[in-house]
Parts: C-alpha cells; sequence; structure tokens
C-alpha cells in the first residue's frame, strides 16, 4: 500500500502578490480551478486509496482542511508542524505517523506546490518504483532536465539497478551556466525533484543511523501529540530542538540504499512566474492568461486578473498580476527579483507581503471591504452547521446584515434568528456569537464602529469555536 505524505509547508515569495505568507502558493488555482494542494491530491486518485498524511504549518490548517474537505477527502492525517524544520524532520513525523497503526506502508513522498503536466507519466513513474522501495531502497525521482537550469539542484546516476532505475553518486548544488549546460550534454543528471518512494521504516532506520538527533526528537514530539478537531498537533517546546535538515542532507548523501528513477513528466516547481507562464496553455501570440482580460498587440505575456478587468495594448515579455490589495508588472526575464519588492514590504511593516484580504477560519472566512477612521467593513462566510466563538469586545460594536442565509445569533442573554435583508445590532460589551444553522452558506457584512477597532480588542467565552 501507498501512503501518500504531502507537504505543504512553505511561505514562497516568489510569487506575490498571489502567493504571500499566510496564503502561499500551494493552496491557490494556478493552472486550473483548483489549488495546487488540491491537483497533487488528485492525481493520486488511480495510485493510492490510501488517505494522505498532510504536513503544514499551524497559521495554514484551515486552509488544508477547507481544501480537504471540498474534494471529500475524509479522515485524513494533518500534522502540524509548531515550527520549520526542513525536510528530514517533517518526513520523519510523517513517517512516524504512518507507522503508528502497526503498518508499514510505502511512503510517496510529495511537495504540494508542483506542477506534473503529463499524470500518466508520473504513475507509470511511481509503479516502476515499487519493486525498489519495497525491497528496501530509498527511490528519488529525478527530472529528466529540457535545458541548462540553474534554479535547481541536480542527482548525477551512477550504475543501473534494473528498472530504469540508477545508483545515486550525487547530490549536486544548484549550478552556474556553464556547468549546467555540461551536465545536461552528459546525459547522467537529472533535476532533483524533492520527491520519493520508500518505506516509513526503511527511512526511519537510515535516518537513525545517520542523524539518530533528528530520529530520537520527532519520536519524541510525535509520543506526546495530541488531536485537535481535524489536526494532529505536537509540541514547540520538543520540536523546536530538531535540527533543521533536508533528507538529502539527513539522509540521501549518506545512505547506500539511495537510487534514482529519471521521470519525464512535465514537472515544475513553479518557482517563478515565468515558470508558470511556461507551463500553461497560451494563445497564438504566446500569452497566458487568467481572469478578465483583454489583449491588444501583446504577446509573450503572463497576466492575471483576479478581481477587475485587466487590459493591455502594446506591450511584451511582461507579467501583470492583479489581486484585491496589489498589482505587480515586472519584466518576464526579471521575474526572479519580485523577492526584492517582498523585503521591502516587510522592512515597511506593511501586510501586503503577509495576507490577503481574505482570510480563513475554521467556520468559513472573512474578507475586508472597507475600513476608515472609526469604521471597518467586512464581508463574513459561514459554512452550514457551524458557529463563531462567544466574544465580548470592549471598544467597539457590531452591525450585522445577512445578504443570504439565515443567521442564529446569541446577543448578550437572548438568541434570535435572523435572515436575508434582516439586520441585528450587537453593542459594546456584549457576549455574543452567530451560527449558521441551515443547509447553505451564510453571508453576511459586518460594520464595526468605534474608537478602536483591531483585532486584539477581542475575549472569547468557553470553547465553542473560533473567532476572528
Amino acid at each position: 500500500m501507498i501512503t501518500p505524505i504531502i507537504m505543504a509547508g512553505g511561505s514562497g515569495s516568489r510569487l506575490w502578490p498571489l502567493s504571500r505568507t499566510h496564503y502561499p502558493k500551494q493552496f491557490i488555482p494556478l493552472v486550473n480551478n483548483d489549488s495546487m494542494l488540491q491537483n497533487t491530491i488528485n492525481r493520486l486518485d488511480k495510485l493510492s486509496k490510501a488517505q494522505p498524511i498532510v504536513i503544514c504549518n499551524n497559521e495554514h490548517r484551515f486552509m488544508v482542511a477547507e481544501q480537504l474537505r471540498e474534494l471529500d477527502v475524509k479522515n485524513a492525517s494533518i500534522i502540524l508542524e509548531p515550527i520549520g524544520r526542513n525536510t528530514a524532520p517533517a518526513i520523519a513525523l510523517a513517517a512516524l505517523q504512518a507507522i503508528s497503526d502497526g503498518q508499514d506502508p510505502l511512503l510517496l513522498v510529495l511537495a504540494a506546490d508542483h506542477v506534473i503536466t503529463n499524470e500518466k507519466a508520473f504513475i507509470d513513474s511511481v509503479n516502476n518504483a515499487v519493486v525498489a522501495a519495497e525491497s528496501g531502497m530509498l527511490v528519488t525521482f529525478g527530472i529528466v532536465p529540457k535545458h541548462p537550469e540553474t534554479g535547481y539542484g541536480y542527482i548525477k546516476q551512477g550504475q543501473e539497478v534494473g528498472l530504469g532505475l540508477y545508483n545515486v553518486e550525487s547530490f549536486v548544488e544548484k549550478p552556474n551556466l556553464e556547468k549546467a549546460q555540461e551536465y545536461l550534454k552528459s546525459g547522467l543528471f537529472s533535476w532533483n525533484s524533492g520527491m520519493f518512494l520508500f518505506k516509513a521504516s526503511t527511512y526511519l532506520d537510515e535516518l537513525k543511523k545517520y542523524n539518530v538527533e533528528i530520529y530520537e526528537t520527532c519520536q519524541n514530539a510525535m509520543s506526546s501529540s495530541f488531536s485537535d478537531l481535524d489536526f494532529i498537533r505536537i509540541s514547540k517546546e520538543i520540536f523546536e530542538k530538531c535540527p533543521d535538515d533536508s533528507i538529502d542532507y539527513a539522509v540521501m548523501e549518506k545512505t547506500d540504499k539511495a537510487v534514482v528513477l529519471p521521470m519525464d513528466a512535465g514537472w515544475s516547481d513553479v518557482g517563478s512566474w515565468s515558470a508558470l507562464w511556461d507551463v500553461n496553455q497560451k494563445d497564438d501570440n504566446g500569452n497566458a492568461c487568467r481572469g478578465d482580460v483583454i489583449l491588444d498587440s501583446t504577446s509573450n505575456c503572463y497576466i492575471y486578473g483576479q478581481n477587475k478587468l485587466v487590459a493591455t495594448v502594446g506591450i511584451d515579455d511582461l507579467v501583470i498580476v492583479e489581486t484585491k490589495d496589489a498589482i505587480l508588472v515586472a519584466n518576464k526575464n526579471k521575474v526572479q527579483d519580485v523577492k526584492n519588492i517582498v523585503n521591502r514590504l516587510k522592512m515597511q511593516n506593511r501586510t501586503e507581503y503577509q495576507k490577503h484580504q481574505d482570510i480563513y477560519r475554521p467556520w468559513g472566512k472573512h474578507e475586508k471591504i472597507a475600513d476608515g477612521e472609526r469604521y471597518h467593513v467586512k464581508k463574513v462566510i459561514v459554512r452550514p452547521g457551524e458557529k463563531t466563538a462567544t466574544q465580548i469586545h470592549y471598544h467597539r460594536a457590531e452591525h450585522w446584515v445577512v445578504v443570504s442565509g439565515t443567521a442564529k445569533v446569541t446577543n448578550g442573554d437572548k438568541t434570535y434568528l435572523i435572515t436575508e435583508n434582516q439586520s441585528t445590532y450587537i453593542p459594546v460589551g456584549s457576549a455574543h456569537s452567530f451560527e449558521n444553522p441551515g443547509k447553505v452558506n451564510l453571508e453576511l457584512i459586518e460594520v464595526r464602529t468605534g474608537s478602536y477597532l483591531a483585532e486584539d480588542d477581542i475575549v472569547r467565552i468557553g470553547k465553542d469555536g473560533e473567532g476572528y
């Protein structure tokens, strides 16, 4: 049996302004209507019926749970890393979870933010690696290079061991252009994809042999873990002592069980806007577009419109990305420098690098519409059967207007229903909550008024939900 291990951590900034610290690229629909995490799960349908183990950080837990719910994926294990410690510990946590019921499955380790355009070739490659993995080998999937890429690490293959697999001779860091050209010409190198297949016990045994500190720390962390709603929480106090190492450095570069299977499946880690342009379908003029876009005398561009009409005239080789609160215009050959913009936003303590206007919660989400002196307006969506925490604000009052659905409101010592086109008023200091007792989403507009409107003006009462 193959158990998918999906690493959904990380907070990449190279696809800003779509990808942000609190809403990174793995949760965004970049190549179709599903997010990259959802595409990763969907391509497993023909490989495994086992529920995946997803590893993410605490801030992203509700997005992971919601995107799994949208795919009707039930009983998945979602492990929350309290602090990032790289891939070797993350995979160790997943491996320990996978053997916790006495089984020893094959683990197919995947990143949640990769694109694979040839799913048949991907599935065939994984199936071809099963025998080697079952026999105790650690299989890594190398990507057959199409050009001399300087942005990836490489794997040099050694002697062939059969079934299209080769001993790993060495792992190589990102090369300069001259070296990358040599690698391509030799035919002995493949891009390091970060995808693996091995038995859970094999990985743990090799980790224990070559980095016992990671092994023991992760074992201690999982032994003290506990379930919280859909999530598996581990101790920050224990896990923060774990060494910060990649699986390549901690295990694969040291073990004698590493083999590589070259894969040609239209893979990309979508590490920049130009890479996303590469993997998207293009029109006759080389333009890849999403959203409401009108082009005139435009060629070789990537244009993403999230909310507004984007119109272009007489441009070439540009990336244009429009979101609710930011617009990026960049030369397609300079998109690696988007990180410079993100760094400047951090230095200026601006929120645009960190989060979008949509904020996800276990009961739904909310989105800022407008704010100003003494007022703040947002749209709130509550899923059927969900409820916010009971809470009190000491500096603001709230007005709620139901746009669609029905809200069950607790306001002080009163509980009542309001429905479409009805409203209610929550005075300062009143304990309140709202829930959706219906079968469709509840959508309402919240207007805050008062002298202090920040999120930290909140006191939660009890444990009946989670506020915002």
